[in-house]
């Protein structure tokens, strides 16, 4: 078996969901939450067999383009490291402007951002991905949720109140 993108990809995924599902222990949960059907540990819980479980999958098939080059140099070239960079980035903007900027601006910069670095350049596709996405999952999390989002301290020096 040599080792292609597909499988060095599978294999870093198998060991971030067990990193992911070992990590899980560590949520705090409200006294009674343990015995709740839907709790702080069951959403991440899904998604690590989930990541686990195709990972896995992945890694044990046959892979769709398994070639004769070299296996380390081959799993790693032909990636796009400028723009797994330049997301990491916004990422990292995403995470620090969050609690000035407030939840709803600073989301609806992060996704035209990560659109704009993906090379979607419609100004139309842009507004009309990043605004009604950003809303609509505004509105699940706080209003139907009931989980807090931050209004950003740019909304309180306006003069906005809670």
């Amino acid at each position: 078996m040599t080792i292609t993108k597909d499988k060095a990809g599978a294999f870093a995924f198998l060991v971030l969901a067990l990193a992911y599902g070992l990590n899980i222990g560590d949520i705090p949960m409200l006294p009674g939450d343990e015995d709740e059907p839907f709790n702080a540990k069951t959403m991440p819980t899904f998604l690590a067999w989930l990541m686990g479980s195709v990972s896995f999958i992945m890694l044990v098939t046959r892979s769709r383009n398994e070639s004769g080059s070299d296996p380390v140099v081959g799993a790693f070239t032909g990636l796009e490291w400028g723009k797994t960079s330049q997301l990491l980035g916004l990422m990292v903007f995403y995470g620090m402007t969050i609690t000035f900027l407030g939840f709803i601006p600073s989301t609806i910069l992060f996704i035209f951002g990560g659109l704009w670095i993906l090379e979607e350049r419609s100004l139309k596709v842009l507004l009309l991905s990043s605004i009604p996405l950003t809303v609509i999952f505004w509105y699940i999390l706080s209003q139907l949720l009931g989980i807090y989002l931050t209004h950003g301290e740019l909304f309180f020096m306006l003069g906005g109140t809670q």
